[in-house]
This record gives C-alpha cells, structure tokens and sequence, in this order.
C-alpha cells in the first residue's frame, strides 16, 4: 500500500500561457488521483479555478525575496511532509529547477546583448535578487534535494555551485500525449481558421519571453528564405511593435501573424507545419515536446535542454546557437520539403510517447515519498 504524503507546491505568479503553470497542473493531478494530498503556496495573480487539486495559501509579498522571506516565516506552519518548490526561496526539501540556473542564462545573455544593456542589467535589482536565492538553494545547500529536466541544467548547477551531484535527480518533462494526437480533420479545420492556403507552410512559434527564446531570430531566419509561402504563427505573450523587421519589407503581405496568449494551443499545433524555438536558453522547452506528440519537426537551439532526446535532421533539426540565422534557414528550408515532414511525424509520435506525464508523475513521487520518509 502507498503511503499517502502531503505535499506544499510553491510557484508565485501565474501566466495562463505559461509552461510551468500547465507542468505544475498537470502534476498535481496526477499525485491526487495517485492518492496524495496536496496545497499551493503562491501569490494574488493564481486564479482559483485553475487550482482544483486542493487548497491555496496566497502569500502577499511582490518581490522575489519578499516572496521568499513570507515562506520562510510561514513554513513552521505548514502541514505538510514535504515542502516542493518551482520557485527560487531560500529553503526547500525539494526544487524543481524548470526555470534553469539563472547565472547560466545571465552567461548565455551576455552574447547577444550591447556593453551598455549588460551594465543596465548588472545593477538590476531583481537579478541580483534571483541570484542570491539560487546561491542559497545550491551554494548554501539550502536545497535538500534537486530536481532537473535536462543534463544540461545538472551540470550548471553541479559545475557553477558545486552542488552534490548525487543529490540531483534527472526527471524529463511530460505531457498528457492524448492531447496531442494528429488529428486530420483538426488540422484542416484549423488551417481554414487561420486562413493558411494548401499550399503555405506554416511555422509555430510558442512561448512567453520572446527575447530569451528567441522570437527575432526566428523572424530574421524565416526572411532569410526569401519564400512567399511561408507563415510564422506567434503565439503567447510579447510587445508585437518590437519584431519588425526590414528583412520583411519586400513581401506583399506580412509573413508573421501575433495570435496572443493561447489557452489551447493544440489547434495550432495541428495548424503548423514546423514548430520553431531558436531559444538562447531554455532548461527543456514543453512546447517542444508537445509539438514532438503533435508530430511537428522542431527547429531549436542546443541551449535548450530539449535538444537532448531528439535526433538531427530525424526529429528536427538542431541549430549550434540562437543568431546562427543561415543554420536556421538551411533547417526552415529543410522541412519544407512535405516528404521529409510526413517521415518525421511518426518518428516523432513514438519518441514523445516515452515522455507521457505519467511517467514524470511516477518518478517524480518517487523522489517526493523518498524525501519525506
């Protein structure tokens, strides 16, 4: 018989189109229907009906370390047998490090930022914030255990804070693959909706933080293939006045479409006809792997976690960094070819099938019931 635990999940903020925000959902829906209780630990911004698991604890601060410290106070209170947090605090039993090593991602910023704009972000009082915490969960080992979606964040996080690595645990994202499932009649239904023509193809860029995840380069990568055809479908959260590009001027119609934040974005999958990330870091995108259950090649950089489950050219294609803008267009140009993209659609189905959430439920538990033993 499983042991019923109580677990404290901690996330400030909330974005409806957010990937932690969807993760966190569909985890805690599968550790109540596992038979284990659970309550939420965030902020005002998380509406009720978006957490049906169990109960809410609203804490008022509206920094980060004010967010912190409300916690820390709060936490001798807690009945709870294990404290679970995606967010940075000063102290925790688990973290789940979706978010990535902010000083890795400051690191990886610096390339592709102007002196000026890296001092202006130096004196930032919210990255040093941020910064402080993530020393305190790794350097401090205020952090009883890890948990991260990729290799690529345990190894920032065991090389920049020397944190044990026997202490991290690497847990693949997941998704409720039953979702996600190619659906032809959705697909063309979709396309009328969007108004996409037989014969254009489309490409789907999805994500908030359009600077980290690299929304010009796709725009700059998509121009650079100088094909009328093509439609780029924006979706999530962003100022559209920012991504113009000269690139465009010469096309009879604009090639970019902004559909805002999208609550569901599987229509849109069906839609598309590639799915484009040229992220400058990402810890492991889930819009990728649900594009991957979709049947989508994906087009993305190795700064995201997730290039490392796919194979080149077979699944997608992986570009060496974001602002390699003639790899972008040699991969545009790649799948464009219809061929190639109906081949990939069932190598893609079989290789997100080994990363339904269920399995990220399991593994995940494990570690929460080990923890709080």
């Amino acid at each position: 018989m499983t042991t019923k635990i109580r677990i404290a999940f901690v996330r400030r903020g909330y974005s409806r189109s957010g990937g932690a925000e969807a993760y966190l959902k569909r985890l805690a829906d599968g550790v109540v229907k596992a038979g284990h209780e659970v309550q939420l630990m965030t902020t005002n911004e998380w509406p009720k009906d978006q957490w049906p698991f169990g109960s809410i604890r609203r804490l008022g601060a509206t920094t980060v370390i004010g967010f912190a410290d409300e916690l820390e106070q709060i936490r001798p209170q807690l009945k709870c047998d294990v404290l679970f947090s995606l967010e940075r605090v000063w102290s925790c039993d688990v973290y789940r490090a979706g978010d990535g090593v902010h000083r890795a991602w400051l690191a990886r910023r610096r390339k592709f930022e102007i002196p000026l704009k890296q001092f202006v972000r130096g004196a930032s009082r919210k990255h040093r914030d941020l910064l402080q915490l993530e020393e305190s969960l790794f350097e401090k080992r205020k952090a009883v255990r890890v948990i991260a979606a990729s290799q690529m964040v345990m190894s920032e996080i065991t090389d920049l804070y020397r944190y044990p690595a026997d202490k991290v645990d690497l847990v693949r994202n997941g998704v409720p693959l039953e979702r996600f499932r190619f659906d032809p009649e959705l697909r063309e239904k979709s396309r009328a909706e969007f108004n996409l023509k037989q014969d254009q193809i489309a490409l789907l860029f999805a994500g908030s933080g359009w600077e980290r995840k690299g929304l010009l380069f796709a725009i700059e990568g998509l121009a650079l293939c100088k094909n009328r055809k093509m439609r780029l479908l924006v979706a999530g959260r962003g100022d559209a006045k920012g991504y113009k590009t000269t690139r465009l001027r010469f096309w009879r119609e604009d090639p970019v479409r902004f559909l805002g934040e999208v609550a569901d974005l599987v229509p849109v999958y069906a839609a598309a006809d590639m799915f484009i990330l040229p992220t400058i870091y990402d810890p492991f995108s889930n819009a990728c792997l649900e594009a991957l259950a979709s049947g989508l090649p994906v087009i993305t950089t190795r700064s995201n976690g997730f290039s490392e489950i796919i194979q080149d050219r077979k699944h997608g294609s992986i570009v060496d960094h974001a602002a390699n803008l003639i790899g972008l267009r040699d991969a545009i140009q790649f799948w464009s070819d219809s061929s190639r993209r109906e081949a990939a659609r069932q190598a893609n189905i079989e290789r997100a099938s080994q990363f339904d959430i269920s399995k990220n439920v399991a593994r995940t538990l494990e570690i929460l019931t080990r923890v709080a033993v």
